[in-house]
């Protein structure tokens, strides 16, 4: 994984982050004081969010500044998130990731209460910017157990849910790791519907998902996996 070529400024990095967290807030993403938010201004440095306050009330005076070996650098009157653990591990696996972005939107997480991933080859937005999204084991939130959890799927993939807990998303720059969170609860709301309300889903044959693969690798994004396509298509049909 390469490096990334531009990073944010200090004074960037923390209004892009406030931005986010009052998006997250906005979309009903977080409650009260949850989730987090953390983006790289150098190879070795994140400003990230705090413990204990809103995400959609937050000022640039809250942010915290950190070594990815966890030393603090500066701080207002909290300290970073326990679950800062989590970036941590996600930005010394991944030296191409500039930002994450953890938080419960309330359909992925209830696929991850569920223990169940999304891996649906329906949805080619899905494909393509997301991909396959695991769900991962259990572990007590901020705890080391957390990070060392997704620690084998950091690489390969672009989001992850966190069994009985949310979801996790990175991506090169902040927008991105949260286009990519917003993408996941959209997809997950897609499968919900059709999967299980609707009751029926016309699958992506694998020529479709290969083809859809082939636009991805163009647009640079080597990370993601492969959903399982049907051998025949279904979707070539019309329905009056």
């Amino acid at each position: 994984m390469s490096k990334i070529n531009q990073y944010p400024t200090d004074e960037e990095a923390k209004k892009i982050i406030i931005e986010i967290g009052r998006r997250m807030y906005m979309k009903n993403f977080v409650a009260a004081n949850d989730g987090n938010i953390s983006c790289k201004v150098d190879d070795e440095m994140i400003w990230t969010t705090p413990t204990g306050v809103s995400k959609g009330f937050m000022s640039e005076k809250d942010m915290v500044k950190m070594r990815l070996d966890g030393t603090i650098i500066k701080q207002g009157a909290r300290k970073p998130s326990s679950e800062v653990k989590m970036h941590l591990r996600i930005y010394n696996e991944r030296t191409d990731v500039g930002a994450v972005c953890h938080a419960h939107p309330p359909i992925s997480t209830s696929f991850a209460i569920a223990g169940i991933g999304l891996n649906q080859a329906i949805y080619p937005e899905a494909i393509v910017n997301l991909g396959i999204v695991p769900c991962v084991h259990y572990e007590v939130p901020g705890s080391q157990q957390l990070p060392d959890s997704i620690a084998p799927y950091v690489r390969g993939y672009n989001a992850l849910l966190l069994a009985n807990h949310g979801a996790v998303t990175w991506g090169n720059f902040l927008m991105e790791a949260w286009y990519r969170l917003e993408s996941l609860e959209h997809y997950a709301m897609i499968i919900m519907y059709t999967c299980h309300i609707i009751g029926k889903a016309n699958v992506l044959s694998c020529k479709q998902v290969n083809e859809l693969i082939k636009i991805r690798e163009k647009m640079g994004i080597t990370s993601g996996g492969v959903p399982s396509g049907a051998v025949n298509p279904s979707n070539l049909t019309d329905s009056v």
